[in-house]
Parts: structure tokens; C-alpha cells; sequence
């Protein structure tokens, strides 16, 4: 897997390739990451890459010479049959999601576009990007910060990256959870500020802390991302367990957990 960063400050992602867990992605290859600059394809002895826009207004507007002859020499290394796509981070573009980050990791890379100023020449917009990425409905100074959040969320997901590779198995939006969000973890001390962990997770029953780490997530997400809650009920995947858990807590009565038999930790 191959991602090509067309930037302006191939600096930025220096941090995030030597740092952190999934540095082992970059560093054993899982994920290849090549930074290119515009700048070193644009003519003049200021090697312009942007320019006022038509019709005025404020900022400016990268050029669309230099990012052409950028990408032409992404397109010569890579030389593949089928060129990878070039993603452009842009606040039209589709939101990023577990769905697609999923799909990212399974693929061959991308070129990613960060832009800057007030954006991109929209004629290279036009004959060259192939998909635009939002992160949300807000503006960053440039798509250097979209595409390390792209790359870390591919990275930890390629096999052997994580200590634990079913790790992220657990986490929110996971089909292993349903597409859920993940219920709340705790650890020592067993009480701290006078706040204990709940009983369940200290019980070394696995279906009772299973079952209490489902209602866990159930409730998180009624809570704080109905709308999850909601394209899980109509794929089928809440049982009638489930359903019974979030009408009792809609009623707010108090939970009554069960305690089956089960083999202890």
C-alpha cells in the first residue's frame, strides 16, 4: 500500500511517520508514504504555486501548473496500470468514516491532495482529482491534518501494527460492534476518588461483563449517536435482549442485571 502526499509542508508529517504505535506501519513498509512538494516543480526563481484569485476577493489560489507536473511524476514512479486515485481534502467532500477508512486499508494507496489558501485551481480540480474527503463540517488551514488523520486510521488497522491485532476490532463504529460506539474502559486503581469500577467488570464472569459492556455501548450510543443506534436496529443486528435493555433505560428504571453461570477470569 502506497500513499503519495502532495504538500506544501512535507515537514508536518515528520511526528506523525516516527511516532506513536503505528510508526511500525511506515517503518516495516505496511504502509509507504511518500511526500512530494509542488513547490519543487513550479518555474521562476520564486517557484510560485499560487496566485490572486479571478474575480477577486481575499487568499490566494494554488496553481494548477504545478500541481499537473507534480502529479505527472507521481504517475511516472508509481507506473501503474491502473493509477491510484487522487484524493483532495475538501470541505464538500464526503465525511471520513470507519466504513471508508475500512475500504482505504484494504486498497492499493492513493495521491493525496492537501490544499492550502483558498484552495485549489478548480480546472485541475475538474480534470485530475478523482474523490474529495471531508473531516466535518469545519475549515482547517490546509489538508495536511485530513490526511494524517487518513493515514493513522489505515495504519493501525494493517496486521501486526497494533500489540493486540483484534484490537481495533472493539473499537467505535466497528462492525464487531455493530457499528456502535464502545463502552467505557477503566483500570488501576479499583477505586479512585472515591469512584469504584463497576461491579460487573470486577465479577470474572465473562458473559456478565460481555453483556454489561454491550449495554455499555447500547446506552453510549442512544445517548450521544441515536442515528448509529438506529441503522443497527434497521440491519437487524439488536437482539431482543437489546431492545429490552434500551426501552427499560428510556424508562429510567434502574438496571437489574443478571449473573449467569460462567467460567471466571
Amino acid at each position: 500500500m502506497r500513499f503519495d502526499i502532495i504538500t506544501l509542508f512535507p515537514e508536518l508529517f515528520a511526528p506523525l511517520l516516527t511516532s506513536g504505535i503505528t510508526r511500525r506501519a511506515y517503518e516495516i513498509g505496511l504502509v509507504d508514504v511518500r511526500l512530494w512538494n509542488p513547490r519543487d516543480h513550479a518555474e521562476g526563481n520564486y517557484r510560485r504555486v499560487d496566485d490572486r484569485s479571478f474575480g477577486g476577493g481575499p487568499g490566494m489560489v494554488m496553481l494548477a501548473e504545478p500541481l499537473f507536473k507534480c502529479l505527472m511524476a507521481i504517475r511516472a514512479e508509481r507506473q501503474e496500470e491502473a493509477p491510484a486515485p487522487l484524493v483532495l481534502f475538501s470541505p464538500i467532500g464526503q465525511a471520513l468514516n470507519h466504513t471508508a477508512v475500512a475500504q482505504w486499508s484494504a486498497s492499493a494507496g492513493a495521491v493525496l491532495l492537501c490544499g492550502r489558501y483558498e484552495g485549489v485551481d478548480q480546472r485541475f480540480i475538474d480534470q485530475y482529482v478523482d474523490q474529495q474527503i471531508s473531516l466535518g463540517d469545519f475549515v482547517l488551514s490546509g489538508g495536511e491534518i485530513a490526511a494524517m488523520a487518513l493515514l493513522d486510521a489505515v495504519a493501525r488497522l494493517q496486521p501486526g501494527v497494533l500489540n493486540d491485532e483484534g484490537s481495533h476490532q472493539l473499537d467505535s463504529f466497528n462492525p464487531a460492534l455493530d457499528g456502535l460506539l464502545d463502552s467505557p474502559h477503566y483500570t488501576r486503581p479499583e477505586v479512585w476518588q472515591g469512584h469504584a469500577v463497576p461491579t460487573e467488570l470486577m465479577s470474572g464472569h465473562h458473559a456478565l461483563i460481555a453483556r454489561w459492556r454491550r449495554e455499555q455501548s447500547l446506552r453510549l450510543t442512544a445517548l450521544h449517536r441515536p442515528e448509529l443506534l438506529e441503522q443497527a436496529r434497521l440491519a437487524g443486528r439488536l437482539n431482543r435482549q437489546d431492545e429490552a435493555f434500551l426501552k427499560q433505560a428510556s424508562n429510567g428504571q434502574p438496571e437489574q442485571p443478571q449473573t449467569p453461570s460462567a467460567k471466571k477470569l
